[in-house]
């Protein structure tokens, strides 16, 4: 059996993908190939940047659930900055806060500290 490469610093970096405002029927599946692409080798923690969604059907939030899978497959750590709080209540009652860490903002999701699932 191979031994795995060491991670280097740049690698060790976290990889963001900036999500746009809306996301649904239109855009998920090519947002999901973007996070899946983005959670390649060597990637530790990867944000799901959606400071600017304000909408996200349940079709986008079943992308998101299924990104975690590939990312933990990968292991890679998929974390979702999302400060609306519409649309994060949309995502409590779908139970998606219980399978994805949420962050109320990008510094919060790159120390890894302060996950919250409550509203403002």
């Amino acid at each position: 059996m191979a031994e795995a490469e060491p991670v280097t610093p740049a690698q060790a970096q976290p990889v963001i993908v900036t999500l746009p405002a809306e996301i649904d029927l239109v855009n998920a599946d090519s947002i999901g190939e973007q996070l899946a692409v983005a959670s390649g080798p060597g990637v530790a923690v990867l944000i799901a940047d959606m400071t600017a969604t304000t909408f996200c059907d349940s079709l986008a939030m079943r992308m998101l659930v299924l990104a975690r899978r590939q990312a933990v497959t990968a292991d890679t750590d998929l974390r979702l900055v999302l400060p609306c709080p519409h649309v994060l209540r949309v995502m409590k009652i779908q139970g998606v806060d219980a399978v994805l860490p949420i962050y109320r903002n990008l510094d919060e999701a790159l120390s890894g500290l302060a996950v919250t699932t409550s509203g403002p």
